[in-house]
């Protein structure tokens, strides 16, 4: 019995993640009602607040269950210890691509958190998670960065950090072109030419 009580609740929790992913794609995560998210999800607005503390709790949940793939991409390729740096870097930006390509899921949360919340009122909170995890990006990309210019007896023409900011405004910026008009480019190839265009412009053997 206890064993499936937890099922019924582990399944009302994804029903009311599916519904919020649905509205706050639909209406905008400011503009989403949570009473309209436990409707559509076949639930209480009392069942909302018995998983999650309350709209912030609910998106914050919505972007985990995707694993925030950027993260979770870099992590995957990390456990590749031979990995070279560049190799390493290289890697986690294909992956995160591929899986934008593949799995709607994440395309749809990914598009949310890029073009469908605004940072006012509750949602103040949402971006303090997303500058963090900007930074620890930002972070993995100085490390792998310095250790590759090291590696190949590399004086850079500007510090790892200022290279790291640029490396990842191509990649964001590449993402945001994608989805604003996705008929119009091949992501994963346009993104290996600039990416590497960008790393041997800064004097990297790659």
């Amino acid at each position: 019995m206890v064993r499936r009580t937890k099922e019924d609740a582990d399944a009302t929790r994804n029903r009311l993640l599916d519904a919020a992913e649905r509205v706050f794609y639909e209406k905008g995560v400011a503009r989403a009602s949570l009473n309209e998210i436990a409707l559509i999800a076949g639930a209480t607005r009392g069942a909302i607040y018995w998983h999650f503390k309350g709209k912030v709790d609910l998106f914050n949940a919505m972007m985990d269950r995707v694993a925030m793939p950027l993260e979770g991409a870099y992590v995957e390729v990390d456990a590749g210890a031979s990995h070279a740096p560049l190799t390493r870097m290289l890697a986690a930006v294909e992956r995160v691509m591929t899986v934008m390509l593949s799995d709607e899921r994440t395309r749809r949360v990914f598009e949310i958190a890029l073009y469908r919340i605004e940072y006012v009122d509750e949602l103040l909170e949402v971006r303090e998670r997303h500058w963090a995890a900007h930074a620890r990006f930002h972070g993995l990309l100085t490390r792998d960065l310095g250790l590759a210019a090291c590696e190949q007896g590399l004086s850079l023409p500007m510090g790892p950090a200022v290279a790291a900011a640029g490396f990842k405004a191509l990649f964001d910026g590449l993402l945001h072109a994608w989805f604003l008009g996705r008929e119009r480019f091949d992501l994963l190839p346009v993104a290996r030419i600039t990416m590497l265009a960008y790393l041997r412009g800064l004097g990297f053997r790659v």
